[in-house]
């Protein structure tokens, strides 16, 4: 396996970090382990799931196979994802060097004991399973408050609410579901954090992307500047995502959920994405972002009993989710390789497929007739998605930086 060189002697014997020290380049940064080893779970809990409904095998145990389906998408491939986007920005935000070597290989290794676990709940037992889970989300906060706090970057510590609600969705997902059977506060407020977290974090992202990208155009008209609306967009959409995770239906939250949805479509509006076309690494970013509000008016037609819950949720966990995280992973693993930032043949395939699957898989809820075709098919486009991102992207994150763009 490809190492990297050693640290500058002032660095010994001091904790791991930054693109210089011994050992796998796999864990010389963080968005190497984790994004490689979320692809990989993606494919790998779809293949798995997909199996499982066909009758071909068993998951899940006693914690039930959609219980077992809902958390490992949420809580297991997300967190993998979220973990590499935040182990490789908050180091750009605070201007630290990133947490690397034995570190970082320990906190992935408890994200796969995590992963281990809950495949095979039936021998710990539920509960040892879900202790075991819940050991990581935690190490990742702690991690990530540690270097904002050290950076005293103290505007960056609202990120962390989001990251602390997801850790209490996790472990409240597990009693939910032992002690009840149906995870549901629990899924409602894990998705929601992620949507909150995209609504903070890409607000700052996707303009300053779209910005750049068309600076190098010789544009002269440029996304609009995080200001009061921006604000007022982010309050409207907590606490729409507030109202629905507590009651997911009736009048109120298809009220609130529908003014949230106006708000963010004006302020992705205001961020020029129709202009980026040219460049697909750039505009998937604005298309993955358009769930946003198509998602909170899926789950206000949900709370009006227009279309089913699941349904509407899916919008969100596979069009917002999914479709943001693949955007991430593909600019980052570019970027932070020494590639260029462009995207290829490959690349514009796995967006296609990831937001086709967006599309196909709420319409179980619309045409419950052609079920198993819709989960073939989304199934299908979910595993080509991710697939070919480890095809392209798995040797990238394998191997030695290059030193020169292009």
């Amino acid at each position: 396996m490809p190492t990297i060189e050693q640290p500058h002697p002032s660095h010994r014997g001091a904790v791991p970090r930054g693109l210089l020290q011994t050992g796998p380049v796999l864990f010389s940064y963080g968005f190497r382990p984790f994004f490689l080893g979320g692809a990989i779970w993606a494919c790998v809990t779809m293949v798995l799931w997909i199996a499982a409904l066909s009758g071909q095998i068993g998951i899940g145990g006693d914690y039930g196979l959609y219980a077992w389906h809902a958390h490992e998408m949420l809580f297991g491939f997300g967190s993998a994802i979220l973990a590499g986007f935040f182990l490789t920005a908050v180091p750009n935000w605070t201007g630290r060097l990133p947490v690397s070597g034995w570190p970082l290989a320990g906190l992935f290794s408890l994200w796969c004991l995590g992963r281990l676990a809950m495949l095979f709940p039936g021998w710990t037992g539920a509960s040892l399973a879900a202790v075991l889970d819940a050991l990581f989300l935690p190490a990742l906060l702690v991690i990530s408050a540690r270097e904002i706090i050290a950076g005293k970057q103290w505007k960056n510590l609202k990120v962390l609410i989001g990251l602390g609600v997801l850790t209490a969705a996790n472990i409240g997902f597990h009693y939910e579901t032992i002690a009840i059977g149906a995870p549901d506060y629990a899924s409602r407020f894990g998705i929601s954090a992620y949507i909150a977290l995209i609504t903070v974090i890409g607000g700052r992202i996707i303009p300053s992307f779209t910005r750049n990208w068309l600076a190098k155009q010789g544009a002269t008209r440029f996304p609009a500047p995080f200001g009061r609306f921006d604000m007022v967009t982010i309050l409207c959409s907590v606490i729409a995502l507030l109202v629905w995770s507590v009651a997911p239906e009736g009048k109120i939250t298809a009220i609130v959920c529908g003014i949230a949805a106006m708000f963010q479509l004006v302020r992705l509006h205001r961020w020029r994405g129709w202009t980026t076309t040219r460049e697909t690494l750039v505009t998937i970013l604005h298309v993955a972002y358009l769930f946003v509000p198509l998602g909170f008016v899926a789950i206000a037609a949900s709370a009006l009993g227009a279309i089913d819950r699941a349904s509407s949720m899916h919008v969100l966990t596979v069009g917002t989710m999914s479709a943001m995280m693949l955007a991430v992973m593909t600019r980052a693993t570019r970027g932070h390789t020494g590639r260029q930032l462009t995207a290829s043949k490959v690349t514009n395939l796995c967006y296609f497929a990831i937001l086709a699957c967006a599309l196909v898989r709420p319409l179980s809820g619309i045409l419950p007739g052609q079920l198993d075709l819709i989960y073939a098919a989304a199934g299908l486009l979910w595993l080509i998605a991710f697939g070919l991102y480890l095809f392209e992207y798995g040797p990238m994150l394998t191997r030695v930086r290059r030193q020169t763009m292009g």
